[in-house]
């Protein structure tokens, strides 16, 4: 067998001068562990900031980019229930095993995560070693590209959503920045699970593309005051769930456009990490504010079911082959896509 393979790596921090295309040891299976022949992947947030620097993330240069993807199974341990040729989704998230959180079920707060493309090589490989856990049967209803964006995005928003927000049928959830993945993950969810959505956008045309895909109500963050807007489509009340990734200054009208005991959901701070916590609001209006970030194994089961019984498919907005990874990179650095950048690794 062949001792290398093409793959995307770091060699560095900064720009896309870090990132190559080129040749990298084949990873070889250990025990427990699962080889995929990597088909599909998609870009995420973190892969930028794996680029861009990777602060407080323990890891080591080279190391192949990529925490999401969609692969064929080459090998696998006997009692994995996995069989070669088996199509699967690649759950990140990487337990220990051992400690507490691990044994009550919830390895995504593992005190050892290992994720994949962050602490360890990651999917943007013709091949890819993990263990057998971590690779899930893949929706036949869904392509290769749909099946791998179903591992981060769609299990964050799962997470987000339906552990952590507990969202019921028949609620209102306000869903900020539409067109990114997580969001638009969101926004599908929601609405299988009966939700009234709102979505705000800087871009009218995300805002109108969102209400095709079912969104009650799109609020322009460039020109309308977003909890004046909330709350005027609520009569007044304020919406039950906030579903926000920008952090920064959408924090305060996110905060101001919940009603009493309302809850808000946060994966993400792209647009600044410090916001005013607002304090006086929150414990006065009793709100209830939850940090979220991927989902575990359980969760991650779960969504996979959901998507199959309500036919959810993620929206992608272009697609590059493995080796045209600095557009695709450029691209998510741009912020002008609406829904997933997909990478084809192999036909």
């Amino acid at each position: 067998m062949r001792s290398t393979m093409q793959a995307v790596y770091l060699s560095g921090h900064g720009g896309n001068e870090v990132v190559h295309a080129g040749p990298r040891p084949l990873p070889q299976a250990g025990p427990g562990e699962v080889l995929l022949r990597m088909r599909a992947a998609t870009l995420n947030q973190v892969d930028l900031y794996m680029r861009n620097s990777g602060a407080g993330i323990t890891h080591t240069l080279p190391q192949i980019m990529g925490i999401d993807g969609c692969g064929v199974v080459v090998t696998a341990p006997p009692d994995s229930n996995l069989k070669p040729g088996e199509r699967v989704v690649v759950h990140a998230g990487i337990g220990c095993g051992v400690c507490e959180f691990c044994q009550r079920g919830d390895d995504v707060l593992c005190l050892r995560m290992s994720l994949v493309g962050e602490h360890r090589d990651g999917t943007w490989a013709e091949f890819l070693a993990l263990p057998a856990r971590n690779a899930i049967a893949a929706p036949d209803y869904l392509s290769d590209l749909e099946a791998a964006a179903l591992g981060v995005t769609h299990l964050t928003a799962w997470r987000m959503l339906h552990t952590q927000a507990r969202l019921r049928a028949g609620e209102t959830v306000l869903i900020t920045g539409i067109g990114g993945g997580v969001s638009l993950a969101g926004l599908q969810l929601a609405k299988a699970m009966g939700a009234r959505v709102l979505v705000t956008s800087r871009h009218a045309d995300k805002l109108a593309r969102a209400k095709t895909m079912g969104a009650d109500v799109g609020i322009d963050s460039s020109s309308e005051d977003v909890a004046r807007a909330a709350l005027a489509a609520t009569q007044g009340r304020g919406v039950d769930v906030v579903f926000e990734n920008i952090g920064g200054p959408a924090w305060g009208w996110a905060l101001k456009s919940l009603v009493r005991g309302g809850r808000v959901v946060t994966c993400g701070a792209t647009a600044g990490d410090q916001p005013g916590a607002d304090l006086r609001r929150i414990f006065i209006r009793q709100l209830q504010v939850y940090g979220s970030t991927l989902g575990n194994l359980q969760e991650m089961h779960a969504l996979l079911d959901f998507c199959q019984r309500h036919r959810i498919r993620p929206v992608f907005d272009k697609v590059y082959p493995l080796a045209q990874a600095h557009a695709a990179l450029d691209l998510l650095a741009s912020g002008a896509q609406f829904g997933k950048i997909g990478l084809l690794i192999a036909d």
